[in-house]
């Protein structure tokens, strides 16, 4: 994720910053533009700053603290660029609700923020009717609210579904106990489910599939049993030679949505450490390490390999640095050659279907 700057005051903001903590500028985020822009009231809609006679309005959910993006002042569309992809959200009379979605869409929007950064294509079922994305947030009833937040997510053509428990911290480390799973986050459930999302787009029908069952497997095996099997027996022997997770293990299709979530990862970590204009220059007792270069804007990239080259140091820094204060590692994974193959399938496949953002 890239730093933002306050037009006002030069203060340094952040994604999901809706006003400057310095001067009391009201902000705005624009999706077309990427950009987090100061505002300044016009009537009852807002102008930015330095940019006069452009007008927008707030995306309608901002009225629950979920959202600060921006839509033209006129426009036919009440809701911004990732809040029109939503089908269904739990009922917003119970305030436990409005705050568990607000974390859900916290970590939509910066899903959105980075498929759109890729040029990867983002339409609504009103947009798009056949091959349209949606998010579901269905909430279980309170009793039913432990024990839940592992069901009903998931994705079915074109439907993302993140149940509203994965937004409680206890129900999700209950439940990443619960799976053996190193790494459970909510934004990581909805890059995972995105990956499904894109196979379908990308991939199914098009001549890239024997690549990617070269590279995969054979998506055609019986998908349920390959699941069940997968819970009962564990994954497979020495999983770790050819698969970023355990899970990936399961199913061709599984591999794909976990090396695609890992594809996501690197690059906004890496944009958000190129941000901070981070560099890993490791003090050896011999000093023969390179350090690794994080020079560059990961989401205008190239090569895999250069992101790679800067990805692996900056995961045993930050991994080091989170042992020192007593956790676990931040980035439990490793990335072996297959993966970094699969990996580079990604990049090939994004950079041939990158396309303008869509308007707002």
């Amino acid at each position: 994720m890239k730093l933002f700057e306050c037009q006002n005051c030069g203060q340094i903001l952040y994604f999901h910053n809706t006003r400057c903590e310095q001067c009391g500028h009201v902000l705005g985020y624009l999706s077309s533009e990427a950009s987090l822009g100061a505002l300044i009231p016009a009537g009852e809609v807002w102008e930015r700053l330095g940019v006069p006679g452009l007008r927008y309005r707030f995306c309608a959910n901002h009225a629950y603290g979920a959202c600060n993006w921006l839509v033209p002042d006129g426009g036919p569309a009440p809701f911004c660029t990732a809040c029109r992809l939503n089908r269904v959200i739990p009922n917003l009379e119970d305030p436990e609700n409005i705050r568990l979605w607000c974390r859900l869409e916290d970590a939509k929007h910066r899903l959105v923020y980075s498929l759109l950064q890729l040029g990867l294509p983002v339409f609504s079922r009103v947009e798009d009717p056949e091959n349209g994305l949606t998010f579901d947030f269905p909430a279980p009833a309170p009793e039913e609210f432990r024990d839940s937040a592992g069901d009903r997510t998931g994705h079915l053509n074109g439907v993302i579904t993140i149940n509203l428990a994965e937004a409680d911290d206890a129900e999700r480390e209950r439940q990443r106990k619960t799976m053996a799973e190193p790494y459970r986050t909510i934004l990581g459930h909805f890059r995972h489910e995105s990956g499904h999302y894109y196979w379908e787009r990308l991939i199914r029908d098009t001549p890239l599939l024997d690549e990617f069952r070269v590279l995969f497997g054979d998506e055609r095996g019986d998908y349920g049993q390959a699941l069940a099997d997968y819970y009962r027996d564990g994954p497979r022997p020495e999983w770790n030679q050819s698969y970023v997770t355990a899970y990936a293990s399961s199913h061709p299709w599984e591999d794909w949505a976990e090396t695609w979530s890992h594809y996501l990862h690197i690059f906004d970590t890496l944009e958000t450490a190129h941000a901070f204009g981070l560099r890993v220059t490791p003090r050896t007792e011999t000093g023969r390490v390179k350090p690794p270069e994080i020079d560059f804007n990961a989401y205008t990239a190239d090569d895999l390999d250069s992101l790679v080259a800067a990805w692996l140091p900056l995961t045993y820094a930050l991994n080091s640095l989170n042992r020192s204060m007593g956790h676990g590692d931040l980035y439990p994974f490793v990335l072996v050659p297959p993966v970094i193959d699969k990996l580079r399938f990604i990049h090939r496949l994004v950079h041939r279907n990158q396309s303008p953002p869509p308007a707002l």
